[in-house]
């Protein structure tokens, strides 16, 4: 008897005041390593939905993770409630490549870390990991600077197989990687990054296209931009 009403008075008592000045000084500071982690992956990202706009969600879910282990980390009651409540939220956002989950893993660390009260540690991990995507980035700069994102979607009752859209890219393109891959029973969609010497290559790729399905719709995404 007396170990549960020991344990009862545990869950009912044990709390901690966070310290006001503490809190804020980790909540900027996660704000502002988010906003960092948002502009790094609006620059280097290879993701082709929109960098900027899914990027300007870090800062509220690195905030928002903050707030929520500052408040549980010091009682075991709430703790547990958080359990409960996180079996009853679903997030149905559909994340189609890795990349995005794993910044949304990182904005998400950032603010577990700052929560935890552990700033050292949070930040050199951060400057590291943005070190070495920054570095990353550059050995492939030259090579990326002139490079497309390519979408291609034909549907029935010509539906053009990958097969003929890959061979016909690799005619014109100095580089062709597949991003996406969609093919249902009457439509097909592709994502590619292309890369391109000049634009008289793009309108000639454009064209062989359009000769192997007059109807296939074609869209370019500029990643950063194509040489004249």
């Amino acid at each position: 008897m007396n170990k549960i009403q020991t344990f009862q008075e545990f869950l009912t008592t044990q709390s901690v005041q966070v310290p006001v000045l503490s809190f804020v000084v980790n909540l900027l500071l996660a704000a502002l390593l988010a906003f960092l982690l948002g502009v790094i992956y609006s620059r280097f990202g290879s993701s082709l939905s929109n960098r900027k706009m899914f990027g300007g969600n870090f800062v509220l879910i690195t905030m928002t993770t903050m707030l929520i282990i500052s408040i549980v980390k010091s009682s075991l009651a709430l703790s547990l409630g958080l359990v409960g409540a996180l079996s009853i939220v679903r997030f149905r956002a559909a994340i189609k490549e890795p990349e995005e989950l794993a910044y949304l893993f990182l904005a998400i660390a950032v603010g577990l870390g700052f929560g935890a009260d552990q700033r050292t540690i949070t930040v050199v991990a951060f400057v590291i990991i943005t070190g070495i995507l920054w570095v990353k980035y550059s050995s492939h700069g030259s090579k990326d600077s002139q490079n497309l994102f390519l979408t291609v979607t034909s549907r029935n009752p010509h539906k053009t197989e990958l097969s003929q859209v890959v061979d016909t890219l690799k005619k014109h393109c100095s580089d062709v990687s597949l991003k996406r891959f969609d093919e249902s029973s009457d439509a097909l969609e592709a994502s590619f990054m292309v890369a391109y010497s000049d634009f008289n290559q793009l309108n000639d790729s454009k064209a062989s296209l359009r000769n192997l399905n007059d109807s296939m719709k074609i869209t370019f995404l500029d990643n950063s931009g194509v040489s004249s």
